[in-house]
């Protein structure tokens, strides 16, 4: 047990002992040379040189204490910045923990936000114990994992280690649960901080500690009573320069920042915050411009991109070498993505964010662009502060009001997801989640009413036996459920390809204003006249195509402005999807597209999941009018409707997967259907709570003038709760 660990002393000890060692390039006591504990093999000189830099840390001061309350205590909360080496050392005490009691109670899992991030750290600390990433020291991102049985430390994201609680549920493979950047807050975050309060009542053994960037707030510290915190010291305080830019004028501000600095000759790298994809690219392009212009005794100027949640080329440490001022771009609140940049000098800072808030009475995300908290922008900060010219620009006002705290992404989110899981978690004895803020009632209400809607749920408001299939697939609900529908129509090999597409990120680029055009032209190539779902479904097959043809995909993807690392990540999709079909012994397809009958299955399996998402045009001019909320949007230019004039004929009806509301009002991935489609597949009990207007009325003359059609079919019937049956190996779906 933890108990028997003799706590401070044993660990002060421990570090007397490190610290001899890190003076040596290799110790030998008498003839004998020291052993890594979690290998058995000699430290290499390596080993000593990274111990000399960690123990420069200022987490270092704090790991005695440290150790003393992870040995006696069941949470610990630790605050530090970035640089205070929060993220790579406190993981590695608490492997250091776990061996010490011979992994009686498990390994050490340390989660993270950003995939990205996830490897990096792993990488590092890999390097730091002196062992091989992939053994001693894992980690798993959606679609990849690095592990073995050896693995006594893994790195993952949040919602991996959920996932893997449906097979585990009380975690009992772990020992020590490390939630890094507790702050940022995110859902997946707080689902764990809440299953974890009711984990440890049932399990006295295990250890969480609690990493976040500042001090936290007093709801954090409140959900843990008693719980004990490690304030870090941090770095000295850069230099702070707020411009006064108003809201609007940042953009500018942040570009001409840039080529000062990089004009002043001083040294070091940029970051730069801003807040939307859209002003990183337009940014790197401008920068690119201005980089031909730069005289060439200034070097050169490398703007680079780091979109949040898809990875980044973000260096190592040791790669910073060569004649080139590097620009990060970035929209992440993320600050740790910039902890292995070593030559960062300055932060340039807008002091917004963009944020998708969740509208559960439209089903859409509105966009807004807000201010980011204080503890953000004191991370920021941080970032330059262990550098004597470091200086950080904030683009506002020294007196702006910034809230105290990062907003909680589950009051913002649409949770029909997260409901899904924790009814999953019911069955796996779990009670319930002890959220720290409890999620908005309207938009469980519709998260409840959406899985009903589904049949996810039975009479009683548990998973039903679909829900549980639903629940083993990481999609949204609603492509889960067509997913499944796939199985009973035949479709699947289509259908899995449309769900991979559209989980993964857009595979069309958006070229530059001048080749906008040309890149039209070619994804022409690719349209299928039945509407969008169709054309992603030609796009995989000739990117398969060209794969297996002795030719450059990667060029072939150039030449016809698709992204080579999208249309990698659906097929890795696609594999995982299979995997998972076949696992649960579901039926696979052969493939049959393009044929009359496949055509109408895999719109029959789309309307299975997305039929509250239909909508009609009103006035034949592309004004559609959506069927559950009553808004009217226009399709998306990028749909291949979106470039066609009303007079060349738009289709009435149509399924789209989704909905902007704020943006630009457009509804994406859009394909044509058949009211008498729609009547078929919807529940009855949904069309019934749609909100009156001249679209219901003219479904429900359809629906009266063909009754005795439609009772003849087996999907017809009404999928009241009460009628739900059982599912077989054929995969019955309503």
């Amino acid at each position: 047990m933890a108990q028997g660990i003799t706590g401070e002393k044993y660990w002060e000890d421990r570090v007397a002992f490190e610290t001899e060692g890190a003076g040596q390039e290799v110790v030998e006591y008498g003839d004998v040379l020291e052993l890594n504990r979690f290998d058995g093999l000699p430290y290499s000189s390596r080993y000593y040189t990274l111990l000399k830099e960690r123990m420069d840390l200022p987490v270092w001061k704090a790991k005695c204490d440290f150790m003393d309350k992870l040995a006696n205590r069941q949470f610990i909360i630790v605050s530090g910045t970035a640089r205070t080496g929060r993220s790579s050392q406190i993981p590695q005490w608490c492997a250091e923990f776990c061996l010490a009691v011979q992994y009686q109670n498990g390994m050490v899992v340390c989660t993270q936000v950003h995939r990205q991030h996830t490897v990096d750290l792993a990488l590092r600390v890999a390097d730091e114990m002196d062992v091989n990433i992939g053994h001693e020291v894992g980690y798993s991102i959606p679609l990849e994992t690095c592990c073995s049985g050896d693995t006594v430390l893994r790195y993952c994201t949040d919602d991996m280690l959920l996932r893997e609680m449906m097979s585990d549920p009380m975690l009992e493979h772990y020992g020590v649960i490390v939630i890094d950047q507790a702050h940022e807050r995110t859902v997946g975050t707080d689902v764990l901080l809440g299953l974890l309060k009711d984990i440890t009542l049932q399990r006295p053994e295990l250890r969480v500690v609690l990493l976040t960037a500042t001090h936290p707030g007093p709801k954090l510290l409140g959900h843990y009573k008693n719980v004990p915190l490690i304030q870090l010291e941090g770095v000295c305080s850069a230099e702070v320069v707020y411009t006064g830019t108003s809201h609007k004028d940042y953009f500018c501000s942040a570009l001409r920042l840039v080529l000062e600095i990089h004009h002043s000759q001083e040294e070091g790298d940029i970051v730069v915050f801003l807040a939307t994809t859209q002003e990183i690219d337009l940014a790197r392009d401008i920068l690119l411009r201005e980089e031909a212009n730069i005289p060439t005794h200034l070097g050169e100027l490398l703007p680079i991109s780091v979109h949040p949640g898809l990875g980044g080329t973000l260096p190592m440490p040791g790669e910073e070498e060569g004649r080139c001022r590097r620009v990060f771009l970035t929209s992440s609140p993320n600050e740790d993505l910039f902890w292995a940049v070593h030559m960062l000098n300055f932060v340039i800072d807008a002091g917004v964010q963009k944020r998708n808030v969740y509208n559960p009475r439209i089903r859409a995300n509105s966009v807004a662009i807000q201010p980011i908290s204080r503890i953000q922008a004191e991370s920021r900060k941080q970032l330059v502060a262990s550098f004597p010219a470091g200086k950080s620009f904030c683009l506002y006002p020294e007196d702006t009001p910034l809230p105290s705290e990062t907003r909680p992404h589950i009051l913002e989110s649409d949770i029909t997801s997260t409901v899904l899981f924790l009814k999953r978690m019911d069955i796996g004895g779990l009670g319930r989640c002890d959220f720290i803020d409890r999620p908005d009632p309207e938009g469980l209400m519709q998260a409840l009413e959406e899985l009903d809607y589904l049949a996810a749920l039975d009479d009683d408001g548990n998973l039903s036996e679909i829900g549980i299939i639903m629940s083993e697939f990481p999609l949204e609900p609603q492509m889960a459920k067509t997913l499944l529908a796939s199985c009973e129509f035949d479709c699947v090999n289509e259908v899995v390809t449309i769900a991979a597409m559209l989980t993964a990120p857009s595979c069309f680029l958006v070229p530059s204003r001048e080749l906008r055009l040309e890149a039209s032209q070619c994804h022409l190539k690719f349209q299928h006249p039945e509407g969008d779902h169709f054309t992603l479904i030609n796009i995989y097959k000739a990117f398969k195509q060209n794969q297996h043809e002795p030719c450059d995909v990667e060029k072939w993807c150039q030449d016809y402005f698709l992204s080579l690392s999208a249309l990698q990540t659906a097929d890795a999709i696609r594999s995982e999807l299979t995997d998972i079909l076949r696992r649960i012994e579901l039926p696979v397809s052969m493939p049959s597209f393009g044929s009359k009958g496949n055509t109408l299955n895999i719109k029959r399996a789309l309307l299975a999941g997305f039929f509250m998402q239909v909508a009609r045009d009103v006035d034949s001019s592309g004004n559609y009018f959506m069927l559950t909320h009553k808004h009217v949007a226009q399709i998306h230019p990028f749909s291949a409707y979106g470039t066609k004039t009303p007079k060349l004929g738009l289709p009435e009806w149509v399924l789209f997967h989704q909905y902007s509301f704020s943006e630009d009002n457009c509804i994406r991935t859009v394909s044509h259907i058949s009211p008498e489609e729609f009547i078929q597949m919807a529940p009855q009990y949904f069309f019934f709570n749609l909100p009156p207007s001249e679209s219901k009325d003219i479904l429900q003359n359809i629906l009266d003038n063909g009754a005795e059609h439609y009772k003849a079919k087996k999907l017809q019937k009404s999928p009241s709760l009460e009628s739900i049956p059982e599912v077989t190996a054929s995969c019955v779906i309503q």
